[in-house]
């Protein structure tokens, strides 16, 4: 689905905001032996991103070592909430390193105990406890892994059933991507899971019944019954889109859940932590699911992620038989406490909603601009989705989304390449502290970069 980047070094017109800057050509030629060197001895996987060279990053702001400066919106694929290099992140790491505790593995320290303390509070109350990993993936994989574990001690061997849905990403394990919703990422799977099963996820886009009847029918088609489904794992918001679900779906899904004896889980490992406006995603529906998966922006920094829910789903493993070599480090955990608290204290999560408001008012401008190549505009607070189509249809284009990537770096402004169905959701996700003005300077760069690739598209 990917592609990379060409490396050719193209002249473009300078630029110069006080949120961006662009003095060379992109990519900056002197950068060009580098990310040769990457080319010969990284998997080629790893090549799908623009070619910007990272030296550092201070708040909303990329800058390369060449004197180029970008205004990011991808907060290093939704990481850093409370903003790049925040300082109290990095003091909490430096005090936490300088006392010379790198790693202690399952024996506690108090930086683990604190942050499990604190993500509980954060919770809804019924969700007490906190399992601490590395990455999201690890997430996904301990709640298949409860959530199993669960369904057959109250229903039997039979009672092992995931439901999950169709786009949702999940990570790039063996168990995750089973559970996710792209057919692209199992192809290489021989022998898939015959009680993992996806249905339509209802974004109103390209699946536009957005009724819980789409999920009871599709699960009807497929042989499935309740009392096989252990458990629903969902995204607060799919990650490939940045579509949430109707209120009601959720809410009606929600009550099937409870009427079956069926765990649900919600995947926040992009939604969380204030990105959309509310904490955790899911209060936009008003439901308490049984398990949050998080990860990202629980650090704004370092590889950390958490399993949050019920005592007895987290408690069905005893002493020594549910662990994680690193999931505890105390530089990690230091580092969430202190994002954590500058993202409550420091009114994170109200500015990604209004601040959010002005990105998706500009957005939705630049939409009625391009209708006929963007084909929807999804999200809330501060996390957006473009979705960019074969000009008057909504057929996915990702060589344009691709192009508006290119075109906006040499800009000044940063976005992960595209996501999605074929590649084509342009994903604009800033970090938490950016400014309205930062966000229109942005909207500007974007608009630019829509209006140029759309004008080359129909040329070629």
């Amino acid at each position: 689905m990917g592609r990379a980047f060409d490396l050719t070094a193209q002249p473009v017109p300078g630029v110069e905001t006080p949120f961006r800057r662009i003095v060379t050509p992109i990519p900056v030629p002197e950068s060009v032996d580098l990310l040769e060197t990457m080319r010969r001895h990284e998997p080629a996987s790893m090549l799908g991103q623009p070619p910007v060279v990272w030296d550092r990053a201070e708040g909303v702001q990329v800058h390369d070592r060449y004197g180029n400066m970008w205004l990011d919106w991808s907060s290093g694929v939704l990481v850093t909430n409370a903003g790049h290099g925040a300082k109290e992140v990095r003091d909490a790491i430096l005090a936490t390193v300088e006392r010379g505790l790198l790693h202690t593995f399952c024996f506690p320290n108090a930086e683990r105990i604190e942050l499990a303390r604190a993500l509980a509070e954060v919770a809804p109350p019924e969700l007490g406890k906190v399992f601490l990993l590395t990455t999201g993936s690890e997430t996904i994989e301990c709640a298949v892994k409860l959530i199993r574990t669960y369904g057959q001690r109250l229903g039997g061997k039979r009672k092992i059933g995931i439901v999950s849905f169709e786009g949702d990403f999940h990570g790039r394990t063996l168990g995750a991507q089973l559970v996710g919703g792209i057919p692209a990422l199992k192809e290489w799977i021989v022998n898939l899971d015959p009680d993992m099963h996806q249905v339509p996820f209802p974004d109103g886009f390209r699946v536009t019944d957005t009724s819980f009847e789409v999920f009871l029918r599709a699960l009807e088609a497929k042989g499935v019954r309740p009392d096989r489904v252990a458990g629903i794992v969902m995204e607060s918001f799919q990650g490939g889109s940045a579509a949430f679900a109707p209120k009601a779906y959720v809410q009606a899904m929600t009550r099937w859940c409870r009427e079956h004896n069926i765990l649900l889980a919600f995947d926040e490992v992009q939604a969380g932590f204030g990105r959309s406006g509310r904490f955790f995603a899911f209060e936009h529906y008003d439901v308490v699911p049984d398990l949050i998966c998080c990860g990202k922006g629980i650090s704004s920094s370092l590889p950390l992620s958490a399993v949050i829910g019920r005592p007895e789903l987290l408690d069905l493993y005893g002493p020594a038989d549910l662990t994680n070599t690193h999931g505890g480090n105390p530089v990690c955990c230091a580092a969430a406490l202190a994002s954590l608290k500058k993202i409550r204290t420091g009114g994170l999560t109200e500015n990604a909603q209004e601040t959010g408001a002005v990105l998706h008012r500009g957005l939705a401008e630049i939409a009625a601009r391009h209708r006929d190549v963007i084909g929807a505009v999804m999200g809330r607070g501060l996390v957006a989705g473009l979705h960019m189509v074969v000009r008057g249809s909504t057929l996915p284009d990702g060589d344009l989304a691709c192009a508006v990537a290119e075109k906006a770096v040499q800009k000044g402004l940063l976005m992960f390449a595209p996501v999605g169905v074929g590649g084509a959701t342009v994903k604009i996700c800033p970090p938490l502290t950016i400014t309205r003005e930062a966000v229109q300077d942005g909207l500007t760069a974007l608009g630019e970069a829509i209006a140029e690739a759309a004008a080359d598209a129909e040329c070629r």
